[in-house]
């Protein structure tokens, strides 16, 4: 038998070798199978290339294909034949699958760019209008709120210029954003918003990395873009394709990097705009009867054992690298997508991680696309969001794993609304918080977060808005001195900081969150009259001078700048030094730095002293409680800090004024 790295690495999982063995073993066996019947894994993936509409140049035509094995009869219409019911008739070959040419002679000047196109399906359901699986362009008629397939046949885009490459050595600093609502106005945003207006704040912040959320068409805005239709269309709410591509190329110029927060886990229950029930039955892309409906989500759950379902799935991945230069991937709903429990049950078992409720089909798919996705970019970034702790989630599929470079540290956010909320402040367990922050494996990149757009949304509340609810409205002003106000800027940043200098090797923000963002998220809905008034950022709130926001902005600002320069977030663990339970003070080393957190309400302690690691002099290179952040100016950041040696242990120690609700980083320097 194998013995795998990941094994090795985790001797938890010895008793698990057989398991993990046949884990990877059915990954080669798909693989296999995939390079015997398409040549590679990146030739299987280029099914956007064949289904879907194309030039054929040879024919002098179109030529459009579609999969749709349980279908009787399919015909192309649209625009293009005033559309006709039956003019288009499609042939279906011995695979499932339906073709039909569009010669230029007879359709020449009406089969252009920018008309809308549909597909007749005659099923079992009936007759129904169905917009084609691989369509790369969907839109919304304004007056019925009809979507339709469109045509699209742009000038070449150029990418000429685009040598951006990601620098695995960088920290990895995600700035997670919604192109919709990433604008002040009540309204829509647009991919050319973006580019002019958000990408320079972001750069400017120190984030060198964006997630883009709903990018895949869906047909409803409040999804925030997890309930998918069309999965190869950029959301035409935002602009055209060619914006996406620019806001893209614009990112990387910048020098920002670009991850698609991708959906693969579930699709939409829709049979007008989505896949489902596409050719009449409901076991085309997804498991037929119960296993195939996410009880949860309302949605449908892909069968990621059939050979279209994965062609379908991986050429996706391949699409939006190839085509819109995306460098990588967020996988929205990982831990649902590997239990036929889809997470949802407690696993406090090796047996419940390998054999027990497993979907191993899910598993290799998700194995399958991380080999594809660093096949095609060795330097490409893939991320699971998955809470249960599969192990191997990042270890290389070689290796014995499933292939993501990062997991979310989704506890992290659900431990500090806990104790924001169960616990006044005296009361933190200082133990309890150095353990979260610090509950990963070794080789287990983690990507750490306080809190993400999860928090933001209507029926939760952000940090700031925990922290500081509806005194936000009033006390904001920089000479209106509030209490809460200030105690919920003083945690704001110290969460903030522990979260960063503890969490990973990798952090995440959600737009709007690092200045406190005073109101949640609330998409246009029945409910609140279909206004825009909550589905925005209001940047102006941390433009203005005379606000105690832009102490949060500018404090985040530094942060990312403290760790960025001295890069300790690819180190290893943090080495714990000091722990004081009576003054709620943390102190711990992380790669040469010497952080001190003062969680204590009201205690602040003179001349406190604590060890280093080393001899020599330090300097405060971050300090919560400056004025420039919000802060009291209680502490002289000018001054040296000698490490005095201790007559009696030979140790080296520092003493510094550790005020309360203070965090402070230190740096060895010279003299």
């Amino acid at each position: 038998m194998r013995r795998f790295k990941l094994i090795k690495q985790d001797p938890w999982l010895e008793p698990s070798a057989k398991d993990i063995e046949e884990r990877f073993a059915r990954f080669q066996e798909k693989l296999k199978f995939i390079e015997r019947d398409f040549g590679s894994l990146p030739e299987f993936a280029e099914g956007y290339k064949y289904f879907g509409v194309h030039v054929d140049a040879t024919r002098k035509g179109w030529v459009y294909r579609e999969w749709a094995p349980q279908a009787n009869a399919l015909y192309l219409t649209g625009d293009f034949n005033n559309w006709e019911q039956y003019s288009c008739p499609m042939v279906k070959n011995e695979f499932g699958v339906w073709e039909v040419f569009i010669d230029e002679e007879t359709y020449g000047k009406t089969f252009v760019h920018g008309s809308k196109i549909k597909v007749l399906v005659d099923s079992q359901k009936g007759l129904n209008y169905r917009i084609p699986a691989y369509i790369t362009r969907v839109v919304q008629d304004e007056d019925t709120k009809n979507f339709s397939g469109q045509l699209w046949f742009p000038e070449v885009f150029s990418w000429k210029g685009d040598t951006f490459k990601i620098k695995s050595a960088d920290d990895l600093f995600i700035y997670e954003c919604h192109v919709g609502m990433a604008q002040e106005k009540e309204g829509v945003g647009t991919y050319a918003e973006f580019t002019e207006n958000i990408l320079p704040r972001i750069k400017t912040d120190g984030y060198n990395a964006i997630q883009m959320m709903a990018i895949q068409e869906h047909p409803y805005y409040g999804s925030f873009g997890y309930h998918v239709s069309n999965f190869f269309a950029a959301s035409s709410r935002f602009g055209t394709p060619e914006d996406l591509k620019t806001l893209i190329k614009t990112a990387h110029q910048m020098g920002i990097a670009v991850i698609l927060d991708i959906v693969h886990s579930h699709t939409v229950k829709n049979t007008v705009e989505g896949i489902n029930e596409f050719d009449g039955s409901d076991s085309q892309y997804f498991h037929p009867g119960s296993r195939g409906e996410h009880p949860e989500w309302d949605s449908k759950i892909f069968d990621y054992g059939k050979t279209e379902v994965l062609r379908f799935l991986l050429s996706n991945v391949k699409y939006w690298m190839e085509e819109f230069h995306f460098d990588g991937f967020r996988f929205d709903g990982v831990g649902s997508m590997m239990y036929f429990h889809h997470g949802l049950e407690t696993i406090d078992s090796r047996e419940k991680y390998f054999s027990q409720g497993v979907e191993w089909d899910a598993i290799t798919y998700l194995q399958l696309a991380n080999h594809l996705i660093h096949s095609l970019n060795p330097k490409a970034i893939s991320i699971a969001e998955d809470v249960t702790g599969m192990p191997g989630l990042t270890a290389t599929v070689d290796d014995g794993g499933l292939g993501f470079d990062y997991r979310l540290g989704m506890g992290v956010p659900d431990f500090w609304i806990k104790l924001l909320k169960e616990f006044k402040d005296e009361d933190w367990d200082i133990h309890q918080m150095w353990q979260v922050l610090n509950d990963r494996l070794p080789h287990v990149k983690t990507i750490a977060y306080a809190e993400s757009h999860d928090q933001a949304l209507v029926g939760d509340k952000t940090l700031a808005f925990r922290l500081m609810d509806k005194e936000m409205y009033f006390h904001m002003h920089k000479d209106d001195p509030d209490l809460v106000i200030e105690r919920g800027i003083a945690l704001h940043k110290m969460i903030r900081l522990f979260t960063v200098s503890l969490g990973g090797q990798a952090y995440m923000n959600f737009m709007g969150n690092e200045f406190g963002h005073p109101e949640w998220i609330d998409f246009p809905r029945e409910g609140n009259g279909w206004s825009y008034k909550y589905c925005r950022r209001q940047w102006s709130l941390v433009d203005n001078p005379e606000l105690k926001y832009q102490f949060l902005g500018a404090f985040d600002k530094a942060m990312l700048n403290v760790v960025c320069k001295n890069q300790f977030m690819s180190s290893q663990f943090a080495q714990q030094l000091n722990m004081d339970e009576q003054n709620k003070t943390i102190v711990f080393e992380r790669n040469n730095l010497i952080f001190v957190f003062n969680f204590h309400p009201f205690n602040s302690v003179p001349n406190y002293r604590f060890q280093v690691p080393k001899s020599g002099n330090y300097k405060i290179i971050l300090n919560s409680d400056s004025k420039a952040f919000g802060g009291h100016g209680r502490i002289d950041e000018s001054i040296l800090y000698p490490a005095v040696k201790d007559a009696d242990s030979g140790d080296y120690f520092l003493s510094i004024y550790n005020t309360n609700r203070t965090a402070v980083a230190l740096k060895k320097v010279e003299r």
